[in-house]
This record gives C-alpha cells, sequence and structure tokens, in this order.
C-alpha cells in the first residue's frame, strides 16, 4: 500500500513540473529576469521559445514532428510528443 502511494506522488509531482521547451516553461522564462538563467535555460529558450511555433508541444512543433520518420525520433521527443500532442 505504501509503495503504490509513493508512486502516486511521484507522478504527481511530475506531472506538475514544466517541461523545458514547452510554451509554458517559454511563458515562464519570459518573465524571470535573464540574470536568473542557467547556461542550460539560456541555449534552450534560444533553441525552443525565440522562433513562433518552435515550442515544444506548440501545433507546429507537433505537426513537423509528426511529419518526421518516427524511426528518427530521440527519446524525449517520444515523451514528449506524447505528452502534448496526443494527450
Amino acid at each position: 500500500m505504501q509503495r503504490i502511494l509513493i508512486i502516486s506522488v511521484l507522478l504527481l509531482l511530475a506531472a506538475c513540473s514544466v517541461e523545458p521547451g514547452s510554451e509554458r516553461w517559454c511563458a515562464q522564462k519570459k518573465e524571470q529576469p535573464k540574470s536568473e538563467w542557467s547556461g542550460s535555460d539560456a541555449m534552450t529558450f534560444a533553441r525552443n521559445c525565440l522562433l513562433d511555433g518552435s515550442a515544444v508541444g506548440s501545433n507546429e512543433w507537433c505537426a513537423e514532428l509528426a511529419d518526421k520518420p518516427k524511426g528518427d525520433w530521440a527519446a524525449n521527443e517520444t515523451a514528449s510528443y506524447t505528452k502534448h500532442c496526443i494527450m
């Protein structure tokens, strides 16, 4: 019983976190002072947030990934596609 409770709590916490590169994450980073960003944050922001439609989970991102052969998808792309484009 405890194991089920612990797993449930972990899943809930993971579901609440904002995925780096998603539209919500980009919006949060725009509000946050740049001096508080890490180097990784800056790179993720530049790669996913500067061009409209390139944020993970956007309609354009989902359509672009759907056109890409499934064998060329990275593991994180598969998880993000499932999370943002299917569910």
